[in-house]
This record gives C-alpha cells, sequence and structure tokens, in this order.
C-alpha cells in the first residue's frame, strides 16, 4: 500500500520572487514547500506563502488555490478583481492573466497541472 503524503512545511523551503519585470509594487518575496511531485512533474502540490507586494501574473497551467491566512486580490485582465482571505478555496485556469496582489502575508494550499 502507498501511504499517504503529508502536505506541509517540514522540508526546507524554496525562496523565491517575481521575476523584475513583472512586478508592480513592493517586494514580493515567496517561499514554497513543494511537497509532491509526479515523476513527470505534470502534477505537484504543497505550501506557497509570500509577503506584500504586486506582479503580473500569467498560468499556462491549472491551479487549485486554497487560503490558508492573510489577503490577496486578484484582478484578471478585464479588471474584476476578486478579495481572498484565509477559508476560499478556487481553481485559476490555464490562459488566465492578471495581477496578484498581495495585501498581507498569504500562505495557501496549492495543486498545480501543467499539461
Amino acid at each position: 500500500m502507498t501511504k499517504l503524503i503529508p502536505v506541509n512545511t517540514l522540508p526546507r523551503p524554496e525562496s523565491g520572487a517575481p521575476p523584475p519585470e513583472r512586478i508592480i509594487s513592493g517586494d514580493p518575496q515567496s517561499r514554497s514547500w513543494n511537497t509532491y511531485a509526479t515523476g513527470d512533474e505534470h502534477f505537484f502540490a504543497g505550501i506557497w506563502e509570500a509577503d506584500p507586494g504586486s506582479w503580473a501574473i500569467e498560468y499556462t497551467e491549472a491551479e487549485f488555490c486554497h487560503i490558508l491566512e492573510g489577503e490577496s486580490r486578484i484582478t484578471d485582465a478585464e479588471g474584476i478583481v476578486t478579495t481572498v482571505h484565509a477559508g476560499d478555496a478556487f481553481v485559476i485556469p490555464p490562459g488566465f492573466k492578471g495581477v496578484w496582489e498581495v495585501v498581507t502575508h498569504t500562505r495557501k494550499h496549492y495543486a498545480i497541472y501543467q499539461a
């Protein structure tokens, strides 16, 4: 029997930030705990957190997000703003373009599928 794989922050995180040309405001540093990936790396899951700031996003993947703490605003290409808080869950589909703004330190579970 295959064991369950916990999604937690025990492994050492990877630090990151959006590419400089995508940053709109602030210094949005992030940390990711990628706790699972398939061998072909088409699917992976873990925990992500980031500090306040905003940056342009362009998704080629599908991402399921469950916000654990904080507040972020996601603005789509038409200017529609969605504010997400702890407890909110949503999917960002491939082809989504817009802006992710971390208002207060945000942490989320993520599950990503890249075709």
